[in-house]
């Protein structure tokens, strides 16, 4: 297959030699431009302020999801985004850089707008540059900012199977991602039971039971690297203990481990850096690992027989500590960007310590509604990957489909 007169054309070509990939019959490399209809004349920027006086149920897109919902649209037909500008293009990986939305709406200057062309769907597109990297051409527009123009959004190359083929895929994608939204939404709401039932069940502070200090019933643990060579850890506030070398992309050894503590399985840290979720800091058990090596200003301690570690597990989670740890912080003083909490007034901080009885009930139901959340996580997480491979496939031409007579079809028919 060869073309001519176009140098886009045959640079998307090369790049397909390159990447050893023979085109399938009937698909075609292409451009945006060339394939795709960019309709920007349809964007129409409207200020917060005005918005205010129009609202209803159309929604306004911005580049990277809906502003607002107005009371008129300027578009009815299906469209996909991509953004204009912002620093989300270098978060590709993780972040989508395109929506979709098929009805009445409204969009701002600050992203184009992709309908459907003779050659490719608004649909195909949305899902051909979900995940794509776009950085060969943005421009600057300073420090962290990128701009993808009309013009670059014209040079992006993509590969145009026939309009039938690309419905077929775009169906099969549609279910996969009608099974990821529902799953979305089982784990969102078992979030919500497991927070009604972290309220009802979790002691608060009118609540009648012993109150007693960490210092009362825990061992502040000190306890230096034994020279044996262990996973070097840290607290991120919303997963607990990381390998430090994921998070960071850098190894510890040597010397630098020296003033490290070494954490045993059931043991507790606190990690007094503010964070989104907690801002006085966090408290996480080791769990998953049986010994670990913590930066020494952790606070770390090992609770006594009285207490069961699961419900001061769950205690923690819950932020029980925020107003008292908030109460120490001397808010002008930092220590290397983290909060200015001594250990000992740590330790001096006050938990409600009910019958081991109350404990390990409040723990076992929160333990099962955690373990119901796991399971939907990873059924989350295995359809998002399932759906990251068939679209490689599919988009691409790895994969053509021969989908029974399905809605599509019988419309082409």
């Amino acid at each position: 297959m060869s073309w001519s007169g176009s140098r886009s054309r045959s640079t998307a070509d090369a790049r397909a030699a390159r990447e050893g990939r023979m085109l399938p019959d009937g698909w075609k490399a292409s451009t945006v431009g060339r394939s795709c209809s960019i309709k920007n004349s349809l964007r129409f920027p409207i200020n917060s302020t005005d918005r205010q006086q129009q609202r209803g149920p159309y929604p306004y897109f911005g580049p990277t999801g809906v502003l607002d919902f107005l009371d008129h649209y300027r578009i009815d037909e299906p469209i996909a985004l991509i953004g204009e500008d912002g620093d989300h293009f270098l978060k590709f990986k993780e972040r989508q850089m395109t929506l979709f939305h098929d009805g009445k709406s409204n969009v701002n200057n600050h992203a184009h707008v992709i309908g459907d062309s003779e050659e490719c769907l608004a649909k195909w597109f949305y899902y051909y540059y979900m995940h794509r990297d776009l950085t060969p051409v943005l421009s600057r527009q300073g420090v962290g900012r990128y701009k993808l123009t009309k013009a670059g959004l014209e040079e992006l190359e993509i590969l145009v199977p026939p309009i039938n083929e690309q419905r077929q895929a775009i169906e099969l994608l549609d279910v996969w991602g009608a099974a990821i939204s529902s799953t979305e939404k089982l784990l969102e709401n078992s979030w919500k039971q497991k927070k009604a039932l972290m309220q009802a069940l979790l002691p608060n502070s009118v609540d009648q039971q012993e109150i007693l200090s960490l210092h009362a019933i825990s061992e502040r643990i000190q306890r230096t690297s034994d020279g044996a060579k262990h996973p070097v850890l840290m607290i991120s506030s919303g997963a607990g203990f990381v390998r430090q070398n994921e998070k960071y992309s850098r190894f510890m050894a040597g010397k630098s481990l020296n003033d490290y503590v070494l954490l045993k399985r059931g043991e507790f840290a606190y990690n007094k850096g503010n964070s989104k979720l907690y801002e006085f800091g966090c408290i996480f058990p080791l769990e998953d690992y049986e010994q670990g090596l913590v930066p020494h200003v952790y606070v770390c301690f090992k609770l006594d027989e009285r207490c069961a570690p699961d419900y001061f597990k769950y205690l923690f989670e819950a932020d029980y500590l925020h107003d008292q740890l908030g109460a120490l912080v001397n808010t002008g003083v930092r220590n290397n960007g983290l909060l200015n909490i001594r250990p000992a007034d740590f330790m001096n901080v006050t938990v409600p310590v009910p019958s081991m009885a109350r404990q390990k009930y409040i723990a076992d139901v929160l333990t099962a509604a955690s373990s119901e959340i796991k399971l939907l996580q990873k059924d989350l997480d295995a359809l998002r990957l399932q759906k990251r491979a068939l679209m490689a496939d599919l988009l691409t031409g790895k994969r053509r489909i021969r989908m029974p007579q399905s809605t599509a079809q019988r419309e082409a028919a």
